[in-house]
């Protein structure tokens, strides 16, 4: 119980650095979204917003960073997160011929891999900052999606925190095929790029990584979808690259 407890309080601590960066500046509220093509699905008792492509390859289960709430309403409104660098994506994966689903906070990712493989396989989960510890924590309880993609992750100690994916998953025998996508200027204290090279050893041959460079930064706000972190900028050779891993 002491060490779970110990775990939590390391989670929040990692949660309160991330969530620092993120939070809006005064009277800069984030107007509720519709999502274009969306509906709002239950999975295991949460709500989430699905979309459809007309004639899918696959599906494409997004996690978003920062606390991952997207607080989703009926009618396939979204609260917030809708700058995120994988929501703000959404249409583009469609586009390429995927499902997308928004997963909400606390949705059970091996429900939710289970309910997208029953559309359309391959089940490709993509994760980003914070959301790789919950794409990491679904893969421990059992998900089994076909590829993983881990963008600005929390990968290893080297990162900036001793509370990462590899000490989640304990052994890379849990890893699908993984793409590690990371920006060599990424600043965010979390999310290092010195954190890559451990992970990647560690995983084998599991993990192949690509680096970005370039785009838009943000000094002030290191850890936020408008700097590295979030690829800002850079979102047509983000969903690209990701894109061809899937179809490997």
């Amino acid at each position: 119980m002491i060490g779970y407890q110990q775990r939590v309080l390391r989670a929040l601590g990692v949660l309160a650095i991330l969530w620092s960066f993120a939070i809006p500046s005064p009277g800069r509220a984030e107007a509720p979204i519709t999502v274009k093509g969306g509906e709002t699905i239950t999975i295991a008792g949460v709500r989430s917003i699905l979309i459809r492509a007309p004639h899918p390859k696959g599906s494409v289960i997004l996690l978003t960073g920062g606390d991952g709430r997207l607080e989703v309403g009926s009618g396939a409104r979204l609260g917030k997160a809708g700058d995120n660098v994988l929501i703000r994506n959404r249409d583009a994966f469609v586009a390429q011929g995927y499902n997308v689903l928004l997963a909400e906070l606390g949705t059970n990712l091996p429900a939710a891999v289970d309910h997208m493989a029953a559309i359309k396989r391959p089940v490709i989960v993509v994760a980003t900052s914070m959301g790789t510890h919950r794409a990491a924590q679904g893969l421990v309880a059992g998900a089994m999606p076909d590829r993983l993609v881990l963008t600005s992750g929390l990968l290893s100690k080297a990162s900036g925190s001793d509370d990462s994916v590899q000490t989640i998953l304990g052994t890379p025998n849990r890893l699908p095929r993984t793409l590690v996508l990371h920006h060599r200027e990424d600043r965010c204290r979390l999310t290092l790029p010195a954190g890559v090279a451990p992970f990647q050893a560690w995983a084998g041959g599991r993990v192949q990584v690509e680096w970005m460079s370039g785009g838009q930064t943000d000094e002030a706000n290191p850890c936020r979808f408008s700097a590295h972190h979030g690829f800002a900028g850079q979102d047509d050779e983000l969903v690209a690259r990701i894109v061809k891993f899937m179809v490997r």
